[in-house]
């Protein structure tokens, strides 16, 4: 397949506008549009003899040594990036085209995609390249306005209306340069007031309940106490034990605890001898300290 670009003798290389020309039997023009034509497939890569495109190349480079214009160092760089490339997807492309047998021929034919895409990359990012060039081209020619608004124009700007005081801005300087306080070193209890439960006072009314009605068990006991009553009838239940005015009997193991009245303490089976004010003072002490840190 043959694709020309341009007019011209084969074996001569130029040095046109454009940059590299190649010229071959079946291609003649810029070496990018040569890339670009293999690219979208219009050209097959095995039909080009890349060394003559490569002896071309080296003409065209000396050429431009002799005429005085130098090395063409950003060209020849571009040239051998996309020479390796060609030359790889070329020996990729002239593998047999027969069936995959091994994991071999697997990585050659990934290497061809691979080598296409890298192809397809350089095109992308020389273009882009291109279209920042012509930006920035573009912007180096724009000025910023560096002159004053004409009178007519600053004329029709508002006038600054001041609502705020020069007290008023030196209020906020001032709130805004004195010290922020730091973190609490401490959380503080004062706001938090538990609820007083006297262990005496649970104590009455076990004891005048139980001489009512004996015996009771610790569920009909506390059937009406908050947790906190239920805890502390709890304790003067421990304490009247102590002091012999109660009995407890459990007929099983984790079973209801029964709680019988047996009378006072010196052994006379009356209350007369006990009395709820003979508990230690050490529970209700806590309590009250508790509530009031």
């Amino acid at each position: 397949m043959a694709a020309d670009a341009g007019p011209g003798d084969a074996g001569e290389p130029e040095a046109a506008a454009g940059g590299f020309q190649v010229r071959l039997e079946n291609f003649r023009g810029p070496f990018d549009v040569l890339l670009g034509l293999i690219s979208k497939h219009e050209l097959d890569i095995t039909e080009i003899a890349l060394a003559t495109v490569t002896d071309e190349f080296i003409a065209y480079i000396r050429a431009l040594t002799e005429s005085g214009q130098g090395w063409a160092l950003d060209e020849a760089s571009e040239f051998l990036v996309i020479a390796a490339t060609l030359l790889d997807l070329k020996a990729a492309k002239l593998l047999p085209a027969g069936d995959v047998e091994d994991d071999e021929d697997i990585a050659l034919l990934e290497a061809r995609d691979l080598l296409f895409a890298r192809l397809l990359q350089y095109r992308a990012f020389k273009q882009m390249a291109s279209l920042m060039g012509t930006r920035l081209a573009e912007e180096g020619l724009r000025f910023p306005r560096d002159t004053a608004l004409e009178p007519h124009l600053a004329a029709m700007l508002p006038e600054l209306a001041w609502r705020s005081s020069p007290e008023e801005f030196a209020a906020l300087a001032v709130k805004a340069l004195e010290p922020k306080p730091g973190p609490p070193t401490e959380v503080g209890l004062a706001h938090l007031h538990a609820p007083r439960v006297s262990v005496r006072e649970q104590a009455r009314i076990i004891s005048g309940r139980l001489q009512e009605r004996s015996p009771l068990t610790f569920s009909e006991l506390t059937a009406d106490a908050t947790a906190l009553e239920t805890v502390a009838r709890f304790l003067a239940l421990l304490e009247m034990f102590r002091d012999g005015v109660l009995a407890f009997d459990q007929p099983e193991p984790l079973g209801e605890l029964r709680v019988a009245w047996t009378g006072a303490g010196d052994g006379d089976g009356t209350a007369a001898g006990w009395s709820a004010e003979d508990l230690t003072e050490e529970y209700d002490e806590e309590t009250h300290a508790a509530a009031h840190p």
